[in-house]
Parts: structure tokens; C-alpha cells; sequence
């Protein structure tokens, strides 16, 4: 509440904390709180709406997931990968996908160091693309965090040196999983046969 009664008067607590007389308070920051307070507050029960049925889809089709295993005589554990499920006229679908967020150990100071080495030996041969792309990879964003997606696509890039290979397999050994995020995806097939998700972010309904 932005509201406090003391002795009888009300007061209004401001931006720094500080208890103002109700009659020192403008009827327009008084209409301005009401609006604020009254969306906001049904945002947050709104958002619990969500976190509940995002709770009981993840829940109820893992007991799905397992339930269909079963058919086969097959116990699953652990955490569920990507899945989908089409409803039986093909109308409704829904994905669920887990992502995982990676980062690098100190292997990957290893790996930076021998592609280095075969940068300089190949200087005078690299083009001028490949170094670039090398470089781009290794580079920092403003948090000091390496760019994952950039360093991993080096592993796709097919050198013939026995460097490069161990730079590659060190990228590899240096992959951590920091945690992992689920996600729910809902679509509906539109009049074309194409599947159009429906969104539950405000900003695209």
C-alpha cells in the first residue's frame, strides 16, 4: 500500500520512503498510483496463473511420457528431452523443449592457445575469413562472457592438423552445463495447414 494512517491522518509514502500528508498529495499522482498499483497487482496474480499451468502441463505429460514408456516395459528417469504431441485430428500441437546453457572451463584457455599457434603458422596461408571467424569466436560481451554458439561452430570447420584437432576436442572437454530451462510451446493448424503457435507473451498477442 502507498497509503499509512498515523494518528488519525493519512499519509503517503513516496519514491524515497519518506510519509507525506494525504492533502500535500496531487489528485492526479493519487489516480496515477491507483492505475499502476490496480495493473500491476493483476499482472502478478496473472503470472501465478501461468506458473501453475505451466507446472500442471510439464507434470501431466511427463506422466504421459511415462505412462507410454510403460507400454513398452520401459521405466524412463532422469530429466525428459525435446518432445512433441499432435492431437489426433492433427489440429493442435504442442512442444515441449528443454534448453540448456553452457559455458566453458579453463580448458577453453587450452584450446584459444593452440589455434592460436596454428594462426601463426599458417599466417602467411590462413584467409583472411577463417581468421576473422576465429577471432569473432574468442570475442567477449559486455558481462566478459564468451559467445558459446560462435566457439562451438569452430567445431565444424574441418583443418587437418593434429593442433586444430586437439583445440577442437578441448573445446569439447571444456563444455559445462550451468542449468537448464524447459519450455512449453503451444500451436494450432491454420486454414492454409500450417501451424501457428499461440503465444502467451503480451507482447506478441
Amino acid at each position: 500500500m502507498s497509503t499509512v494512517e498515523m494518528n488519525g491522518q493519512v499519509y503517503w509514502k513516496n519514491i524515497k520512503g519518506n510519509l507525506v500528508p494525504d492533502e500535500m498529495v496531487k489528485e492526479i499522482d493519487k489516480e496515477r498510483d491507483c492505475l499502476v498499483r490496480n495493473f500491476v497487482e493483476q499482472a502478478i496474480e496473472k503470472q501465478k496463473e501461468v506458473r501453475a499451468f505451466k507446472t500442471q502441463v510439464f507434470d501431466d505429460i511427463g506422466a504421459f511420457i511415462q505412462l507410454s514408456a510403460e507400454k513398452y516395459d520401459v521405466q524412463l528417469g532422469g530429466r525428459k528431452g525435446n518432445v512433441t504431441l499432435v492431437s489426433y485430428d492433427g489440429e493442435y500441437k504442442l512442444m515441449i523443449a528443454v534448453q540448456d546453457r553452457l559455458t566453458f572451463d579453463e580448458r577453453i584457455q587450452a584450446a584459444k592457445q593452440l589455434i592460436d599457434e596454428c594462426l601463426h603458422e599458417w599466417s602467411a596461408d590462413a584467409r583472411p575469413e577463417l581468421r576473422s571467424v576465429i577471432n569473432d569466436a574468442f570475442q567477449v560481451d559486455k558481462e566478459g562472457n564468451l559467445n558459446t554458439a560462435r566457439i562451438l561452430s569452430l567445431r565444424r570447420v574441418e583443418i587437418q592438423d593434429e593442433r586444430w584437432t586437439k583445440a577442437m576436442q578441448a573445446i569439447s572437454d571444456s563444455i559445462q552445463i550451468v542449468d537448464s530451462k524447459d519450455y512449453v510451446r503451444f500451436y494450432k493448424r491454420d486454414e492454409n495447414g500450417n501451424y501457428q503457435q499461440i503465444s502467451l507473451d503480451m507482447a506478441r498477442v
